[in-house]
């Protein structure tokens, strides 16, 4: 009775924003069933997948003291279990539902980040957008369904998703880990650690804004007319 008040208690605790608390009540299952939420189902576009993998590379390292400690191969393993199963749950779904599947969220956020990914892929291309997107949040929730909507080939896609996935999870797991190594009592800047990297994990989305809010400034300066005479077609004096 008291071990399931307590097992209540802590899963009632757990905050699925906070990848500190993800991790001390589910430890490295947490990464797995977290990256694949955030991959492969459109409901987890608000998971913290870079912190999340950035602070468990931090728990592994060793001397990190604090409520958890992890074992650095079950989390790379839960990684990337986690981030290539749910891009390839992501796709089948996309070739499934189709484009009526995204047009169906409601979430401005969502909205935004399918159109992004639907930039991505025509300017730089099915193998390009697919690897840059895992960088960029919300973009790699949206991504991978679109991708399957558009009819992106499937072995393309298995290939550059496995390629990016790889590159995005055990980079930055192996990052928080290289810091927990050489800074000694890092654990004490935990806090500080992992909003630095939520910052830069958020910086592609505010030079894209920017990027879209020179370039609409752009056009619409192009756009406007001049009230100067055009002086190639006006007739010559007498």
């Amino acid at each position: 009775m008291a071990a399931a008040l307590h097992a209540s208690t802590v899963t009632e605790a757990v905050n699925v924003l906070d990848a500190g608390s993800l991790l001390a009540a589910f430890g490295a299952l947490g990464v797995a069933v977290v990256l694949f939420a955030e991959t492969g189902l459109l409901v987890g576009f608000f998971l913290p997948g870079d912190s999340l993998l950035f602070t468990a590379g931090l728990l592994c390292a060793p001397g990190v003291g604090g409520a958890v400690h992890l074992a650095l191969p079950q989390v790379l393993t839960a990684a990337v279990v986690g981030t290539l199963i749910g891009s390839q749950t992501g796709y089948w779904i996309g070739r499934r539902g189709g484009r009526a599947l995204l047009a169906q969220g409601r979430s401005r956020k969502l909205q935004e980040g399918a159109a992004r990914a639907e930039e991505y892929l025509a300017r730089y291309g099915h193998a390009k957008a697919i690897v840059l997107a895992r960088f960029v949040p919300i973009v790699r929730t949206v991504l991978n369904p679109l991708a399957g909507a558009l009819n992106v080939p499937a072995r393309t896609f298995a290939l550059w998703q496995v390629v990016g996935g790889l590159i995005w999870a055990i980079g930055l797991t192996l990052a928080g880990y290289a810091l927990g190594s050489s800074v000694p009592n890092v654990d004490r800047y935990l806090l500080p650690v992992v909003a630095l990297v939520v910052l830069v994990s958020l910086s592609p989305i505010a030079v894209e804004v920017l990027r879209s809010r020179k370039q609409r400034g752009a056009d619409g300066a192009a756009a406007e007319p001049t009230d100067a005479p055009d002086h190639a077609t006006m007739p010559p004096a007498p």
